[in-house]
């Protein structure tokens, strides 16, 4: 399942607030946080508002263990690692996961009640959790809900979760060094100018003046 060219393509947008109107309805109301753990240390400098929110979302894990461990499977599916560059757990995608749906509350039902019909999924067919099946029996199940146009009706539920949960791995990967890399892009580079080509100025039957050519630097090539 080679996704990593269509991937490129779709890293760049914003996750669409519409994957989520479909997505997996749950009837819990209440989001149970784990307990409180030290915030990660950031030596990125920030507002006094920007630091107190970044504090916030850090100091509580939203995502239980086997829910990470589900996350990080799928993850590998739809990014895993290849000549150009590694997986996107190596990217650290889980933790991208993790912190966007802390960040967006609104994707805390979506995923999580996506990441509990896959497992309900999972044991009717092989009586294992997703995490817990075969690589076939996992390929199996994404191949099921990843193609909305070729997906079964009574897959809806999981299309909308994968939907999201794509967009999401992909915004996390090529975001990340590694998946920057991967693009290969070089970012803003500075360059050096020696001014107007002389074709130009006698183009337009302009010159620079003894002056100009005296007072400003001139770079060479070599």
């Amino acid at each position: 399942m080679d996704r990593r060219e269509s991937l490129k393509l779709i890293a760049w947008s914003t996750v669409s607030t519409s994957l989520i109107v479909d997505a997996c309805k749950t009837k819990d109301k209440v989001v149970e946080k784990a307990p409180a753990k030290e915030a990660a240390a950031s030596s990125i400098d920030r507002m006094a508002e920007e630091k107190a929110e970044y504090e916030k979302l850090t100091s509580y894990q939203f995502f239980n263990a086997h829910e990470m461990a589900t996350i990080g499977v799928l993850a590998d599916i739809i990014i895993p690692a290849d000549e150009v560059s590694g997986s996107a757990t190596d990217a650290k995608v889980p933790d991208f996961i993790e912190f966007m749906v802390k960040d967006k509350p609104e994707f805390q039902t979506p995923m999580r009640g996506g990441l509990r019909w896959l497992d309900v999924q999972m044991v009717k067919q092989y009586n294992k959790p997703f995490k817990d099946c075969s690589q076939q029996q996992q390929i199996a199940m994404v191949d099921a809900i990843a193609y909305p146009a070729k997906a079964k009706p009574d897959m809806k539920q999981g299309v909308s979760f994968f939907s999201l949960m794509r967009n999401l791995t992909a915004s996390g990967f090529y975001s990340s060094e590694m998946g920057i890399k991967d693009v290969g892009y070089a970012g803003n580079k500075p360059n050096q100018w020696n001014g107007v080509p002389d074709e130009v100025l006698k183009q337009y039957q302009l010159a620079y003046t003894d002056k100009e050519l005296k007072e400003c630097v001139s770079f060479n090539s070599k």
